[in-house]
């Protein structure tokens, strides 16, 4: 009798970037860098590049939702990743989706700020995500500018930092990823809360390069892999950091496009992952 296998495989439910660097193109790099399969699900269409947005269009709430239905349908994941939620009507279509698969865990990279300072949602669609998506999530992955919005407050040191994932966490998150890479630091300091209310420090080197396009994109990717390839919560956190350092490290030198460039998402590929099916 033949053995029949499956890939590890992990949903975006996310934003375009076509500069690759960010959004879906940084999702599914990411995924299948490390050996899994990606789907897919745009919610918006940003025109971006290296130096910034653009401008941004709206995917209309029925095609977000059918496209939702047609993956669901066909190629359950071991996990998701979402991106950039822009409107309280894309937030409602996703939540209610999420509901009806509640044991695949979430990863949520709350998208509110570009790396060029561009604020991408309104203040009523934070409102929606933190009531409709903080509760559904696994883990959030805000970076500090997106910290400030949510904790109402400025969020400028490492300090700042633990006051600031307190307070998010209080508003109803499960565990959360507060990430340091603007610290003013030689060092990037990274903030782990989990479930019970324990905090953990992740510290890495900060590389003298402007290639950081995409991070957040591709760290809240890269711990949705490790979560699909099996590994515990605050084992992917810690892995899904070591890839983006790597990431970062390697693509250091490399120019592309004329702004912040992106990260060297295949400096270390895996072959697809085969596990047998039961």
């Amino acid at each position: 009798m033949n053995t029949t296998y499956t890939y590890p495989s992990v949903l975006t439910i996310a934003g375009f970037d076509g500069s690759g660097g960010a959004g879906i193109q940084a999702d599914i790099k990411t995924i299948s860098a490390l050996g899994c399969y990606a789907s897919s699900v745009l919610t918006a269409l940003p025109v971006q590049n290296t130096q910034g947005v653009r401008s941004v269009y709206a995917i209309p709430d029925q095609a977000v939702e059918e496209q939702l239905g047609a993956i669901f349908d066909d190629i359950l994941p071991q996990a998701i990743k979402i991106g950039m939620v822009h409107a309280p009507a894309l937030v409602s279509i996703i939540s209610r989706a999420l509901k009806e698969h509640p044991g695949i865990p979430v990863v949520f990279d709350p998208v509110m700020v570009a790396t060029s300072g561009h604020r991408l949602i309104e203040e009523e669609t934070v409102s929606c995500l933190v009531q409709q998506l903080f509760p559904l999530s696994a883990l959030i992955t805000p970076n500090m500018d997106e910290a400030a919005i949510l904790a109402r407050m400025e969020v400028k040191t490492l300090d700042d930092m633990y006051r600031a994932g307190a307070k998010i966490q209080a508003l109803g998150c499960r565990s959360l990823l507060l990430k340091g890479g603007h610290l003013d630091s030689p060092l990037i300091s990274s903030l782990y809360f989990d479930e019970q209310g324990h905090t953990e420090t992740f510290t890495f080197e900060k590389y003298p390069t402007n290639n950081t396009h995409g991070s957040g994109c591709t760290l809240s990717s890269a711990i949705a892999g490790y979560l699909a390839r099996g590994k515990s919560l605050r084992e992917a956190a810690a892995l899904g950091q070591d890839y983006v350092q790597q990431a970062i490290c390697f693509g250091a030198d490399v120019k592309t496009g004329k702004g912040n460039g992106p990260l060297n998402h295949f400096f270390n590929p895996e072959k697809l992952i085969k596990n047998e099916l039961v």
